[in-house]
């Protein structure tokens, strides 16, 4: 979520609708979806069209699929029926019983509890609200009746399991949150049991009303709600908030004025939820619960106007704010052993240490730049400070700062050294590259490229055309790491006539001349053709660096059809060289540090094809590449047609290969069939 990069994307076809919430099977890595009620789709990350994936038809309509880490996927239907998806798999179209008749299910959770999937839902009948509690494995189901409250009615369920017991929480329309207790163990037989439950907490703060839309639970004492606080005299305002329910107080609050959906989900001590939007994402900690956190008079030196929850607020100076590219991710305190870029990078606000970090950048603002460069080396030199990779981002934004207010000021070596020895990121830093940019810093933009794993695509986009656009003279003169291309390179810069002899992959231009009746008056190819590489090693060694950064298709596509034409054609040779490199070798891999893989190199080729087609076909200059491209890939096509024949007899040799005792000679005649 913090690289604001989307993963993969799957559609259905025009008319289907996605009727449940997709999930995801924890033991086989598979998502599960539900179209049009019944159908239901299985497909992997590698799959690319729905319509190819798994499909089965069910006999009844699915509620809602619900997955547990180490219980596989239990799926629930619209009558109240349970299968696992293992069983349902078996045979999809076996016949579904109704358990509810006439209800509505309102809400439904899966849980495992002693290593036993366990399934709870509510449903809703005449006004009436019932609670089923069905344990797979034992194929028992228990119905309960909510206890009746006049006047108002549930909004939100959310439940949690402690031995053997399940603690329903409910919220209802009176702006109140009560608490229901199932136990799992029932010996009764009777068909319907009413289920009594306590007032757990009031929602209001000084007379004002929280009006709340969803809830989840934190821990024992501790919930959040969703909802709509009304202020006397003033309009009501949406917030997430924070309760004590053991002292029956606000814990924290957070006004959304963008708005949301009213929809609240809570995994491990993450907050999601739209806000406008945007998917926002907060992360918690939850203290324990004292009577003095709970009316905020908690004494503590280190963490003081910090709430034992969240750190709302950011740090007030600029330079000192680290947070995700959204707008709307805020920091909160969480466990120091973490491992996820984006929680280092929420909990460097609130942990003390940052802080301190914060006031010494605040106080070397206006510091000579050799006493300001010297401090940060001795804040980069503590490796061992907590949260230290926020504090390097902290470091580096300080510096970019700087260089904003100061033009003449530009510690190239000093940004150098940070971006290759610490594992920083775009989010951290984000207006590292584009200072970069601005002094044209392309041996910093290609590490920068290298190392972080988050760069949007208009900046990868704009590193590209700099790229291209920069003078081979000028980058002879400059700095550049040329371990991608040192290994590979053909270095040769004048028109060198060389024969073709090398038979890549089963293409050789003359055969593939002669396929196509047409005459061949030369046997040399030129630079131009593909034989030598049409940029310099410095400028291949940048542009090898953009082809290794990630990024989405469709939000790069737009940028790259504003690539000028003649850079267009230019970035277009230089990937036709490496298709052609990549193709001479058995494996198709180049050889050297980080050089581009036979992947990348095509995903890039079709990109740019896709972007400028048009005008390709209309330069006369992009004539000749544009058919020999044709003519190399309609070649490559057709050997490993070819290839594809023979497959059973290479696979039969492999095997023979296997069985044959080595250490013996012996001369054998195979006839491929």
């Amino acid at each position: 979520v913090s690289d604001q990069k989307p993963l993969g994307c799957w559609s259905v076809k025009h008319g289907q609708i996605i009727t449940c919430p997709v999930v995801c099977n924890f033991e086989t890595g598979e998502y599960i979806a539900v179209h049009d009620d019944k159908v239901l789709r299985i497909w992997k990350n590698k799959d690319v069209n729905l319509d190819k994936v798994f499909k089965a038809t069910l006999s009844a309509d699915v509620y809602r699929i619900h997955s547990l880490p180490h219980g596989g996927p239990v799926v629930l239907f619209k009558g109240g029926g349970v299968r696992t998806l293992d069983v349902l798999l078996e045979a999809p179209q076996q016949e579904i019983e109704n358990v509810i008749s006439d209800e509505v299910i309102k809400w439904s959770e899966a849980f495992t509890e002693g290593q036993q999937p366990v399934l709870i839902f509510a449903t809703e009948k005449d006004g009436d609200f019932f609670v089923y509690v069905q344990k797979l494995k034992m194929n028992s189901l228990h119905k309960y009746k909510l206890e009746q409250h006049e006047l108002s009615k549930p909004l939100s369920f959310t439940a949690h399991i402690k031995n053997q017991v399940v603690t329903l929480l409910c919220l209802y329309s009176n702006d109140s949150v009560y608490k229901v207790l199932i136990p799992l163990h029932q010996n009764t037989e009777e068909e319907e049991q009413i289920l009594s439950k306590s007032l757990l907490l009031n929602l209001s703060v000084s007379g004002s009303v929280l009006k709340g839309t969803s809830l989840v639970v934190l821990d024992k004492d501790h919930i959040a709600v969703l909802g709509s606080l009304a202020l006397s005299g003033e309009e009501s305002k949406e917030c997430l908030t924070i309760w004590n329910t053991k002292f029956q107080t606000l814990q924290t609050s957070k006004e959304l004025p963008l708005g949301t959906s009213g929809q609240l989900w809570c995994y491990e001590e993450k907050f999601f939820f739209t806000h406008g939007k945007v998917l926002t994402v907060i992360m918690y900690k939850c203290e324990t619960s004292s009577l003095a956190a709970a009316v905020g008079k908690l004494k503590d030196s280190q963490t003081s106007d910090v709430s034992s929850f969240v750190n709302w607020n950011t740090l007030g100076d600029e330079e000192l704010v680290v947070s995700f590219q959204s707008q709307q991710s805020v920091a909160l305190k969480s466990e120091s052993k973490m491992t996820l870029r984006s929680k280092r990078n929420a909990v460097a606000k609130v942990q003390p240490d940052t802080l301190s970090v914060g006031q010494l950048l605040l106080n070397l603002k206006d510091a000579s730049t050799t006493v300001f460069e010297d401090e940060l080396r001795q804040l980069v030199s503590k490796a061992q400070m907590p949260d230290f990779q926020a504090t390097i981002g902290c470091v580096v934004t300080a510096l970019i700062n700087r260089c904003k207010t100061n033009p003449k000021y530009y510690p190239r070596n000093f940004l150098l050294q940070i971006v290759q020895t610490r594992d920083l990121s775009y989010s951290l830093c984000p207006d590292l590259m584009a200072v970069a940019l601005e002094k044209k810093d392309v041996h910093l933009l290609q590490t920068c490229l290298q190392r972080f794993p988050d760069i949007p695509e208009e900046i990868t986009y704009t590193c590209l055309k700099v790229f291209l656009s920069i003078s081979e003279a000028y980058l002879q003169r400059i700095d550049v790491n040329l371990e991608s291309v040192i290994c590979y390179i053909d270095i040769e810069f004048n028109n060198k006539e060389v024969k073709t002899e090398i038979v890549e992959n089963g293409f050789n231009a003359e055969l593939e001349q002669d396929i196509w009746n047409t005459k061949i008056t030369k046997e040399t190819h030129l630079m131009a053709d593909g034989e030598f590489c049409p940029v310099g090693p410095q400028k291949a060694a940048l542009l090898n660096a953009v082809l290794h950064s990630a990024y989405s298709e469709t939000f790069l596509l737009p940028h790259l059809k504003n690539l000028p034409a003649q850079q267009a054609v230019l970035f277009l040779r230089y990937l036709y060289y490496l298709y052609v490199k990549c193709s001479e070798k058995i494996n198709t891999t180049l050889p050297g540090i980080r050089s581009p893989t036979i992947n990348q190199i095509m995903d890039w080729m079709c990109l740019l094809l896709d972007a400028h087609f048009t005008v390709m076909v209309m330069l006369p200059e992009a004539k000749q590449l544009l058919s020999n491209l044709h003519k190399f890939v309609r070649a490559q096509v057709r050997f490993y047609s070819e290839l594809n024949k023979i497959e059973g007899s290479l696979r039969e040799l492999q095997r023979l290969n296997h069985q044959k005792d080595s250490q013996t000679y012996s001369i054998e005649v195979l006839e491929l069939i």
